[in-house]
């Protein structure tokens, strides 16, 4: 690989991205000694170390950091512009890259790659689900989908699911055996389906409100994960009490699988929203994605009212 400042830039900023220099290499196609050489020559040529390493990880310095926010987003855009090169006129190609949390991948994401698909057949789309909170930015992505208390202020905000509640529910036979907890206190003697969080591998303590009145309930049972779809199952079983965005079980709940318990003290949430920095240079990729997720946001907002 012959050094260039762009080519050891564009391998800094793949490394720094995968944290990873055997996975950045596997992606540029190169040798792991190569682009390890390659970067080792843009710290030496910058005079400051970007990368620490040890035997097991890569962590970007304080430098490494400001150099990933801020020549990503242009070297993503000049990646970009190349792969346009070649297209036939009026014809859009590229790349989007989404970061977003499991519980939106059916709710948000497969209702509106297949419209976007549809339409933009030559763009390519990753969507990476995880539930830590992401900086977009500096991992390359063009956009997140959070709850928009999750989103900085600085972001464009575009709706993509109308207003929601995070519940309490619990399958008929579970009722049965066990009783209805009557107040967030009385989760603590309940078996419930505790959810393992992607920062740290803490269990999540359940949120509920009522009024001004918040509580975060560090519950316990026999299982913990941090599959949705595994959590409903065994909610359906009876084995315990289940937390989970009201949409996520709605059908379970139209059809007696499931009903809500503690609904007083259900927690509300603003929905979910695409965002992306107001600043960044925006790929025609990534432009008509926006276009598409914006017609979503309509629908939403007719179904809010």
């Amino acid at each position: 690989m012959a050094f260039t400042p762009l080519n050891a830039l564009s391998s800094f900023i793949a490394v720094a991205r995968r944290r990873s220099f055997a996975a950045a290499a596997r992606d540029l196609g190169v040798s792991t000694s190569a682009l390890s050489q390659s970067v080792r020559q843009l710290e030496a040529r910058l005079g400051v170390t970007l990368l620490t390493r040890t035997s097991r990880t890569v962590a970007l310095t304080d430098a490494g950091q400001r150099l990933v926010e801020n020549a990503g987003p242009a070297v993503d855009q000049a990646l970009e512009s190349l792969k346009t090169v070649s297209a036939r006129p009026g014809e859009i190609t590229g790349r989007v890259r989404l970061s977003v949390p499991t519980v939106a991948v059916s709710l948000v994401v497969a209702r509106l790659l297949p419209r976007f698909l549809e339409r933009h057949p030559k763009v390519e789309v990753e969507v990476q689900a995880e539930n830590r909170f992401v900086n977009i930015v500096a991992e390359g992505f063009d956009a997140g989908i959070r709850l928009s208390e999750a989103i900085e202020r600085d972001m464009v905000q575009v709706r993509l699911t109308p207003p929601g509640r995070f519940v309490v529910v619990a399958a008929p036979s579970y009722l049965e055996r066990r009783g209805a907890p009557q107040r967030p206190e009385d989760l603590l003697q309940h078996d419930c389906l505790c959810i393992r969080t992607d920062v740290g591998g803490a269990r999540y303590a359940w949120e509920l409100e009522r009024g001004k009145k918040e509580w975060r309930v560090p519950v316990h049972g026999s299982v913990t994960t941090n599959d949705p779809e595994l959590m409903r199952l065994l909610a359906e079983a009876g084995v315990g009490l289940l937390y989970s965005f009201e949409p996520l079980v709605a059908d379970e709940l139209r059809r007696g699988a499931l009903r809500i318990v503690l609904e007083d003290y259900a927690a509300a949430v603003p929905g979910f929203f695409l965002y992306f920095p107001s600043r960044s240079q925006v790929s025609p990729a990534f432009r008509a994605f926006v276009d598409v997720a914006r017609e979503l946001s309509v629908g939403s907002k007719q179904r809010v009212r």
